[in-house]
């Protein structure tokens, strides 16, 4: 059974049939631990492992640190995949004069190295404000997958890094 509800000249319909939902969770300071561990099982399950991974995580817990000191205390996450991409929004409620800096700041200035750390631990950031908050997504892109569906980090060729090319 074909699902003829989608527009084939909507563009928006292609790009929602290849996104693949992994996480969505509200977040306030005393669960921002708990997250993180979250969400490192789930960039694991898709195959982001080592320091790649280690990174993207990093990147998303800088994100959710900020909306929870920037944003209104609390926030929502949103993990998905899309084809061989990872993109999570950090959705905050907060309401930041002026400009959003990307920037490493003076070293004798404490914090206000979140973003810039976001921006260099991921593959893209994009800060959207809205009437009523900040999204803040970063991107990353997968390896591409092997046969048999398994990711094999590192190698676009799909063997594992010891094998005979």
């Amino acid at each position: 059974m074909t699902d003829d509800s989608a527009d084939p000249g909507d563009p928006t319909s292609a790009l929602a049939a290849d996104t693949v939902p992994l996480l969505s969770q509200d977040f306030t300071e005393a669960t921002v631990t708990t997250l993180r561990h979250v969400l490192h099982a789930h960039v694991a399950a898709v195959g982001l492992t080592g320091d790649d991974g280690y990174d993207f995580v990093l990147a998303v817990h800088e994100l959710v640190t900020n909306a929870v000191r920037h944003g209104g205390g609390r926030g929502r996450l949103e993990l998905r995949r899309q084809q061989d991409v990872l993109i999570c929004e950090v959705i905050d409620q907060g309401q930041s004069p002026g400009r959003l800096p990307v920037r490493l700041s003076e070293v004798n200035t404490a914090g206000g190295r979140g973003l810039w750390l976001a921006h260099q631990l991921a593959g893209g950031l994009i800060l959207t404000r809205r009437p009523d908050g900040v999204t803040a997504t970063v991107t990353v892109c997968l390896e591409p997958a092997t046969a048999d569906g398994a990711v094999t980090p590192g190698r676009p060729d799909g063997l594992a890094q010891d094998q005979p090319g």
